[in-house]
């Protein structure tokens, strides 16, 4: 069984004062050092589980909480937009584990595992940390959607300030040959979030860089193109089904006639005339 730090990983502990969202589909809020960050959880029984935990514990000690939580880094298009740092609540530390997360690290203090990388859209060097292969995984990708696998194997890609770092970050160089380029290193570290700077900062090794990464799952360029495809289709389709239902419901259904009253007339209360006999001949 491989240990923690030959796997792709990251979490950590953040403390702060914490505000649950009051209503649905509202993230709620973790303050730390003044700065508000997203708290998310996974719509599942499990996330359902530690929010609800959280919520209970607030209630019963306060608002300013000590959480396990994975960081949700979010990257847009554009080296010159700024990501978003949010976090996503795994549980909360009383101080009371013998061991684990809550007593390996400090308050800020997160373990990362990932490949060391420039990406296209960010200009400070991140950790990649994709999800572990596993056969269990591999099931459930092989019976999804394209979209949903895509979904499954998007990368979390962690800014990392790592000046004196023992291997320089991997850099895709678009004018050299594929083979020339290299490939980015497998790094396991301890970091802390800097919340004045929006960035985490390296502590120390947790191990020697890699050259191997263990297995690991990524999308590849064609599977995000259809992906794209069918996600468009998909969305495509949903517009088309609600704009069937307002029209069907702006469009009135015509009213039933009303049977229209026959107003007997005075000559149709009379007896029709008998025939006058026929004269023989």
């Amino acid at each position: 069984m491989e240990n923690n730090q030959t796997l792709f990983q990251a979490v950590g502990i953040i403390k702060g004062d914490v505000e649950i969202a009051s209503e649905p589909g509202k993230p709620s809020i973790i303050s730390v050092q003044g700065k508000d960050y997203a708290l998310l959880y996974i719509p599942n029984k499990q996330g359902f589980k530690a929010l609800d935990a959280l919520k209970r514990e607030i209630e019963a000690t306060g608002t300013n909480q000590r959480l396990i939580v994975y960081p949700k880094i979010t990257h847009f298009p554009g080296r010159d937009k700024a990501y978003q740092v949010a976090f996503q609540l795994v549980g909360f530390d009383r101080g009371s584990q013998p061991a684990g997360i809550g007593v390996d690290l400090n308050d800020f203090e997160f373990k990362i595992s990932g490949l060391w990388q420039f990406i296209p859209v960010c200009p400070t060097p991140c950790i990649s940390v994709f999800k572990n292969f596993t056969d269990e995984r591999l099931e459930y990708v092989k019976q999804s959607e394209v979209y949903k696998r895509v979904k499954f194997m998007k990368g979390s890609h962690i800014p990392i300030l790592w000046k004196d770092a023992p291997v320089k970050p991997f850099r895709f160089n678009p004018k050299i040959e594929k083979e020339e380029q290299g490939k980015p290193v497998f790094v396991a570290v301890k970091a802390k979030f800097l919340p004045n700077r929006n960035v985490f900062g390296f502590d120390s090794l947790l191990g020697m860089p890699q050259e191997d990464a263990p297995k690991f799952f990524k999308a590849s360029k064609k599977m995000k193109a259809l992906a794209l495809q069918e996600s468009k289709s998909f969305k495509a389709a949903k517009n088309s089904e609600k704009i069937e239902k307002v029209e069907s419901a702006e469009t009135p259904l015509p009213k039933p006639k009303k049977a229209e009253k026959v107003e007997s007339s005075e000559s149709s209360k009379q007896p029709l005339p008998m025939p006058k006999p026929k004269c023989k001949n």
